[in-house]
């Protein structure tokens, strides 16, 4: 029987395997692969990035499936509760999408918290809040100077008031 730590290891190898191929729009073997690292050692990183590959392959309601099974793992991991709004918004279900962005935002382990202000200064921009939206995109330039979507949102916002 094979130790906690090399079923850690053996994830991780699968894990990176799989991230290349999806990296190379191999989506299907990609699934594959993150499917073997979840059998070997279950991580809210798995299923967020098994989840990320039906997205590209359209399929959302799995996506999102994955991502509530990331959650379940790990609560603590921002990745999913963002990932879940983008799928939501790609549904066009942009009001649904609101909670899950402030939930990654709050997440405790999550590295890249420019992409949840994005994403939320998008829902308001596309319902029409001006001001919040604005504000949204300057706290995801403020987190990541050189994330260039936000600085396009930002500019397009300033363009309307010119």
């Amino acid at each position: 029987m094979p130790s906690e730590s090399d079923l850690r290891k053996l994830a991780v190898e699968y894990f990176q395997q799989a991230y290349e191929r999806q990296m190379h729009g191999e989506y299907d073997e990609a699934i594959a692969l993150y499917t073997q690292s979840i059998e070997a050692y279950p991580t809210a990183e798995a299923y967020t990035f098994r989840g990320w590959s039906y997205s590209f392959l359209g399929d959302y309601e799995r996506a999102i499936a994955e991502c509530l099974e990331a959650i379940r793992v790990d609560p603590g991991f921002g990745n999913p509760y963002n990932d879940i709004g983008a799928y939501l918004i790609e549904q066009d279900k942009w009001e649904e999408a609101i909670p899950w962005f402030e939930k990654a935002i709050r997440a405790p382990r999550y590295d890249a918290r420019c992409y949840p202000h994005f994403n939320l200064g998008r829902v308001y921009e596309h319902g029409r809040q001006w001001q919040k939206a604005k504000a949204c995109y300057a706290r995801a330039i403020e987190l990541n100077p050189q994330y260039r979507l936000a600085w396009a949102g930002l500019r397009r916002l300033q363009a309307m008031w010119n």
